[in-house]
């Protein structure tokens, strides 16, 4: 800016010696950008030239002082004329000659000098005649507007100190500024380095100053904060960094990184007294021009400003999906890919190196390794030089050998984190519900030993050694929301299981898999009718809801007629559907619940354990009681045997139970419902029995049994007929998701089934109500091997380290290019640690994908809260003292629960200002205690190197053992991000 000049005026030399000095002065200086060049009146200036030219310093043709009044519009503002041309308006000098002339003649007073810039515009250089003339006000006070000029060379930093000084800002104060070009858009002057010309700042424009609120936000920005109350006003003070992040959406991998991050005490502190500012790095290529960085920051603020119980990181978020578009949208992400993205994006915005040199990279050659690091880690430097660097980076040495020519080649790299593997196990615990072909036994709860790798085969494998049923015989589904969500194939990998899932093994009749075709396998589905008003017809619909549990069962071809699957399915149903009490229903329908249910009582307390479909089975499990298992049907007109088997030196009982002819119903009746019973269980006929079997009249009308003609032409069999009609449920073929209804033919007609056929039977309420038993439907009995409990691996990560220093082989994916053999070799590489950072992320690779499966290992890592000590395989032993700073005490772990599809993440975090333990689950904030750390969930481990901890400077809080918020322990459930099957069908209950 100009500045007003009244210097004294000094003795002058001789006239001849001023004009020789100032046109020597004219010649010499040639316009150079940044350059300071002066504009004098013309007119003031040839009557000089007229002067020392005469060579009479008593003539009348003495300048005087120097007057530029002829160039001003009004004196009073001392605004410049518009319009004005060089050497006709004014003449221009360079600073030496105008301070000479200054000094020899002096300046009329009050009139300031008109200094101006040299500008590189971009065709030509040239004195800034007219500067760059804008408006200065402040966000706080947009009325209050001051009018200043600036030239295009001038920097942005030097407009922001003008305006501090003129508006009287707090020196220290955190401020930027907004270039204003119209009524309503405003751009950000972020680079504060760059000229007034490249910012593209013209005259006219307004520049705004706007200073950080004291809760780290900006006025400008008007962020959402939450609040715990609404009683909660701007006064609340709080402990900072104690502060929640909430979820946007699916961004809980993001808050919990930034927990861990912000409670880095070298980092933070870094944002937190504004360092970054001065080390932006707005050319870097590589970079995110400053906005990452800048984001972050204000996100750091925010939460240790102490103001804020949770902050929402809109903002931050968009930034990192502007720059990274795999985390565009809400969809779940990996934590640790989030923070790998964040470091090398603080890193480049914040690179103090702003050109980048190329440096041939050199193999040790047999050099000492100590020369070697020297120079591989200088020379990282020279390229790479931030805060991220001083604090996160360390150095490994890599070791590749030759398999045939044994050439040793050393590198040394640096890194920014340790992905350590954990010890893999080949096996996996696997929780099946096992589903009998007995009606009456209920589910059995398994636990199972399976491969990793293996196949559903392995899996009915191992169920078949406990259970003594052939594997041929076994169908393996996935049971969600009272529907098969999937029906696996024996060849099928175990890896597309997941340990939430729930897993039914069905039982099948031997025949459904020996005798292809001469069985269909059913997948039956329940649903309840409802009745709902259509609002826009206003007439009544009908609709249907899935409930209880699906079965899948073999019926033979033959018997796919309406008519018969009736009474198969009401057979397979009838642990816990049970006809409605006869006294209600009067002595006819008696006789037709009796008919329908092959003459099951409805009696369930009676001591003979009336059943339908008895079953005998030695092999009966030890972990719980089966109400009734044998290898097939035993149908009488007796009272059920009694069968007791010998396994184990245990007694177990089953239960026989026999079909019932009662009174009322003719031979064919009985003999029809017992062909039916037998039909609907899958199992041999009279004939085909083995000893032991009572035997029973055949039945002479199985044919028209089928044909749903199984009695005579008489008034009887008319009555009887009537009385079918009233069915506890009827029968609709659906789709696999059990919703949409197939066309059927007409009443009694037989099925087509051209793929998996899907089957729903439809109840009535009021019906479903008497007749259906909820409560029994939902139980289950354990297996013996439920009660051992499930030993959850422990490793240390000691361990984990070692494994990661282990010599292995490289894949074939990936060879080392040997330069003695001139081709690709699958070499040994062992990876050492030589230097270890300030702070040292350990990632532990709990997500293991394979060729051939993937999978989330659940297994405990035991890691020390303290002393952790890496002296043990640490290469290079320099340090002070002679021990070398190699101890390092944890910060900061983030957690994941859930599996590979889905989960959610946490983090566990130290208050470097108090030292209290922190458990940060998005937006909700809780003490925690140093021994609830440790979990199968942890999955990033923070250190800090104890020469480099600073002791915390407040107390503990009191409460925290004792907070009125609960404990993080007390958090044992966590929702699931975007959990594309969030609930589960199972609800059963333990019998």
């Amino acid at each position: 800016m100009a500045a007003t000049t009244s210097a004294a005026v000094t003795e002058s030399p001789g006239l001849e010696t001023q004009r020789k000095e100032i046109e020597s002065l004219l010649q010499e200086h040639k316009l150079r950008a940044g350059d300071t060049w002066y504009l004098v009146e013309r007119r003031w200036y040839e009557q000089w030239k007229e002067y020392v030219v005469t060579g009479d310093q008593n003539s009348s043709s003495f300048p005087g002082q120097i007057d530029n009044t002829e160039l001003f519009e009004e004196l009073d503002s001392y605004h410049l004329k518009e319009r004005l041309v060089e050497n006709e308006d004014f003449v221009l000098i360079p600073a030496e000659a105008w301070r000479n002339l200054l000094a020899w003649y002096g300046m009329v007073d009050d009139q300031p000098a008109l200094e101006r810039k040299v500008v590189d515009l971009p065709s030509t250089v040239k004195v800034e005649v007219y500067p760059v003339e804008i408006f200065l006000c402040l966000h706080s006070n947009m009325e209050n507007v001051v009018t200043a000029q600036f030239s295009r060379a001038d920097h942005i930093h030097t407009i922001q100190k003008v305006m501090m000084k003129q508006f009287e800002v707090v020196e220290g104060a955190e401020t930027r500024l907004w270039m204003k070009s119209s009524d309503t858009c405003c751009e950000r002057l972020r680079n504060v380095h760059v000229n007034v010309l490249d910012s593209c700042l013209i005259s006219g424009m307004t520049v705004i100053m706007e200073m950080r609120n004291a809760d780290g936000t900006w006025p400008s920005s008007r962020p959402q904060i939450i609040r715990n109350s609404v009683e909660e006003q701007e006064s609340y003070r709080g402990q900072p960094g104690v502060c929640g992040l909430t979820n946007l959406g699916n961004t809980c991998f993001m808050n919990s990184a930034l927990q861990c991050l912000s409670n880095t005490p070298p980092l933070t502190e870094y944002f937190l007294r504004s360092a970054y500012l001065e080390e932006l790095n707005f050319t870097n290529p590589l970079g995110m021009k400053g906005e990452i960085a800048e984001a972050y920051a204000d996100v750091t603020k925010q939460m240790w400003s102490g103001r804020h119980y949770s902050v929402v990181p809109r903002l931050f978020k968009t930034k990192v999906g502007h720059f990274a578009s795999q985390f565009l949208g809400y969809q779940q992400h990996d934590s640790q890919e989030l923070l790998s993205f964040l470091l090398d994006g603080l890193h480049e915005d914040l690179n103090r190196v702003k050109n980048k040199e190329y440096i041939e990279l050199r193999d040790a050659d047999g050099r000492p390794d100590q020369e070697v690091a020297e120079e591989a880690w200088h020379n990282h430097r020279r390229r790479n030089n931030s805060v991220i660097v001083d604090t996160f980076h360390g150095l490994f040495k890599s070791t590749l050998v030759c398999p045939e020519c044994r050439k040793v080649s050393v590198t040394f790299d640096p890194f920014c984190y340790l992905s350590v593997p954990l010890p893999f196990s080949k096996d996996r615990v696997m929780e099946v519900f096992f589903v009998s072909l007995d009606p009456v036994a209920k589910p059995v709860q398994h636990r199972l030993v399976v491969p990793k790798a293996g196949k559903v085969f392995d899996l009915c494998s191992a169920l078949s050694e406990m259970t003594n049923v052939s594997v041929n015989q076994m169908v393996v589904a996935d049971v969600f929301n009272h529907r098969f969500y999937k029906i696996y194939h024996a060849d099928e990998s175990l890896s597309c299981i997941l340990d939430r899932d729930d897993i039914f093994v069905y039982e099948l009749s031997s025949r459904s898999v020996e005798e292809e075709g001469d069985e269909v396998v059913l997948a039956l589905y329940l649903r309840e009718r409802s009745q709902y008003r259509d609002s826009s017809s206003g007439s009544s619909s009908c609709g249907t809801s899935l409930f209880g549990h699906p079965l899948l069962m073999a019926v033979p071809r033959v018997q796919c007629s309406r008519n018969a699957l009736y009474h198969l399915f009401l057979q397979r149903l009838a642990r816990y559907v049970r006809p409605p009490d006869p006294s209600e229903e009067g002595e006819d329908d008696e006789e037709l619940y009796k008919i329908q249910t092959n003459g099951v009582s409805d009696d369930d307390g009676e001591d003979n354990g009336m059943r339908p479909g008895p079953f005998k089975r030695d092999d009966c499990c030890d972990g719980g009681q089966w109400d009734g298992q044998a290898d097939g049907p035993a149908v009488t007109q007796t009272q059920p045997e009694q069968a007791q088997s010998q396994e184990s030196g245990k007694q177990v009982q089953a239960e026989g139970t026999s079909s019932e002819v009662r009174a009322g119903c003719s031979t064919e009746d009985s003999a029809s419902a017992s062909c039916s019973a037998e039909a609907s269980a899958g199992v041999p006929t009279n004939s085909q029995q083995g000893a032991g079997l009572q035997q029973q009249q055949p039945c002479e009308t199985e044919v028209e049994e089928e044909k749903g003609e199984c009695l005579p032409q008489t008034n009887e069999r008319k009555g009887y007929q009537a009385r079918c009609r009233k069915l506890l449920f009827s029968i609709q073929a659906v789709n696999s998701n059990g919703t949409t209804e197939r066309g059927m033919g007409e009443d009694g007609s037989a099925f087509s089934f051209s793929s998996q056929p899907y089957v729903a039977i439809d109840w009535d309420p009021d019906m479903k109500k008497k007749c259906y038993n909820e409560n029994e439907a939902e139980k289950y009995v354990k297996h013996q091997s439920m009660e051992v409990p499930h030993q959850q691996t422990t490793v240390q990560l000691q361990e984990c380290i070692e494994l990661f220093t282990t010599v292995e082989i490289l894949e074939e994916e990936n060879p080392w290019y040997c330069p003695i053999c001139k081709k690709h070799q699958l070499a040994t590489k062992k990876l050492d640690l030589w230097s270890l950072p300030e702070v040292l992320i350990i990632h532990l690779k709990r997500f293991s994908y394979t060729k051939y499966s993937r999978e989330k290992l659940d297994i405990i890592v035991d890691f020390p809260l303290r002393h952790l000590d890496f002296s043990g395989c640490l290469l290079r032993k320099t340090g002070t003292n002679g021990e070398p700073p190699s101890r390092y005490d944890l910060i900061a772990v983030s957690n994941h629960y859930g599996g590979l599809r889905d989960g959610h993440y946490t983090s566990y975090a130290r208050n470097k200002d108090n030292g209290q333990w922190y458990y940060f689950d998005d937006n909700k904030v809780t003490y925690a205690r140093e021994e609830q750390i440790v979990t199968n969930a942890a999955y990033l481990l923070f250190y800090h190197r104890q020469d480099k901890i600073r002791q915390p400077t407040l107390l503990p809080p009191s409460d925290s053992s004792s907070s009125p918020a609960q404990p993080a322990n007390d958090v044992n459930s966590h929702k699931h991000d975007g959990m594309e099957r969030a609930t589960s069908c199972v609800n059963m209950e333990t019998d």
